[in-house]
């Protein structure tokens, strides 16, 4: 059974401020939780199914956590899955490091996605297409909200991301190309895509905001062949990286 302790502490994880003041955060179920073993990040505790801890946990000789058998019931109540019912892991946040662009490297940057299943998807979408950093404005959703975890399905371990004013950082990038997705510009099937760059996707409904304008050294548009008033942040991600990748081996 599961302590009123550990009920109490993993249950406040699903709120951002607790997340914050406990530097720690959930994933949960079998596929994310044995690459999570597997990983560079820390794991604080961890509840599984006795099935579970038998298969996955009890036989390495690695493990220098603490873990606890849980029911199926207890999981369920603990995490944000109503489908979970083998393992939850608390996890350290890991410090955060600026995130430097090199030469022939490709990067995205996020302006104010605020969806968190937005954000897990474009997680998946840069790790998919190999470009391994992202770069999130302050108002961006958080990265460790539990849906973002989920949806990410376990790219948020491979892709590295880092939070601060993209103004600010985009002044220090003076020599890297940055493109922006506007529904104006350069018809992203036609562009020629630069060794390196920055690829900044902007808020669901209001785009990149002017701000940033300044940096933008291209503007880029997805050609609408149809009448959808507009696309979401992360299939325009997808298409803007396909197209990267049919062009470009970076």
């Amino acid at each position: 059974m599961v302590s009123g302790k550990w009920l109490k502490l993993v249950k406040s994880l699903q709120i951002k401020k607790y997340r914050q003041l406990h530097q720690c955060f959930l994933v949960e179920g079998t596929k994310s939780v044995l690459e999570l073993l597997d990983s560079h990040l820390v794991i604080e505790v961890l509840f599984g199914t006795d099935t579970f801890l038998r298969q996955h946990i009890r036989t390495r000789s690695d493990i220098s956590f603490e873990y606890h058998p849980a029911s199926d019931d207890e999981l369920a109540r603990m995490g944000s899955f109503q489908t979970n019912n083998s393992v939850l892991a608390v996890v350290q946040m890991p410090r955060q490091h600026p995130l430097r662009i090199e030469k022939g490297e490709y990067a995205l940057a996020l302006d104010g996605i605020q969806d968190p299943g937005n954000l897990g998807t474009i997680l998946r979408i840069a790790d998919w297409y190999g470009l391994k950093k992202i770069f999130c404005s302050e108002d961006t959703a958080d990265l460790y909200n539990p849906k973002v975890i989920s949806s990410s399905m376990g790219s948020f371990m491979r892709v590295s991301t880092w939070y601060g004013d993209l103004g600010v950082h985009f002044e220090t990038m003076q020599n890297i190309p940055i493109l922006g997705a506007f529904l104006e510009g350069e018809n992203v099937h036609q562009y020629t895509f630069p060794d390196s760059g920055i690829i900044v996707t902007g808020n669901e409904s209001k785009g990149i905001r002017t701000d940033l304008h300044a940096y933008i050294s291209d503007r880029v548009h997805i050609p609408r062949y149809g009448g959808a008033e507009s696309l979401n942040a992360g299939i325009a991600t997808a298409i803007i990286c396909d197209n990267l990748r049919r062009t470009k081996k970076v």
